[in-house]
């Protein structure tokens, strides 16, 4: 297989012509390195099928690969930092208002996404050019005390349900921010 990566380095053909152009004895050494490629991989996988733990490192990879997702560009720091080249181009007053996780009317897009983060929802406005971005907030509105919760048939559980709502919108035109409002949440 070295040969054929060391030969892939500078010639510009596909793999194929590449394999076809090696000498026979040469396409056999080949064949052997991948076949032998293959077969430890299935080993691999076998292994760790037969020590139950192929289910294990799934879900774990699974986990970590989820809380990685979530968590990225959850702050406005952490946003800040992912991406200094737009928090540099902003003048010094939107910069202190979005190190705060705040809005101004007159912001461009790039600032209020730096400080509240990714929308739920991006709806287009009515007039040429204008969206509202609306911002969704899970919470349990009424207090739990404890007691177990009815889902349904057979489907109880202690952990109280939690509702979206709108928390807060901004709507631009031309990409500046022309309106913005905090929701309050919903009564109890």
């Amino acid at each position: 297989m070295e040969g054929l990566c060391r030969f892939n380095t500078w010639c510009r053909r596909s793999k194929d012509q590449q394999f076809r152009s090696h000498s026979g004895t040469e396409r056999i050494r080949l064949a052997t390195h991948i076949t032998e490629d293959l077969a430890m991989f299935r080993n691999f996988i076998r292994v760790l099928e037969q020590a139950g733990e192929l289910k294990r490192v799934a879900v774990t990879f699974g986990i970590a690969a989820a809380a990685l997702i979530l968590t990225s560009c959850g702050t406005p720091g952490t946003r800040i930092s992912q991406h200094p080249e737009i928090y540099q181009g902003l003048a010094p007053r939107d910069q202190a208002l979005v190190r705060q996780g705040q809005i101004r009317p007159g912001m461009s897009m790039d600032a209020v996404w730096l400080a509240w983060g990714t929308p739920e929802q991006k709806i287009p406005g009515p007039m040429r050019n204008s969206e509202t971005w609306v911002y969704v907030r899970y919470d349990t509105p009424f207090p739990s005390y404890g007691v177990p919760y009815y889902y349904g048939p057979f489907d109880w559980s202690y952990i109280p349900p939690k509702f979206p709502y709108p928390s807060r919108g901004v709507t631009f035109s031309k990409g500046r921010v022309v309106f913005f409002r905090y929701l309050p949440p919903p009564p109890p």
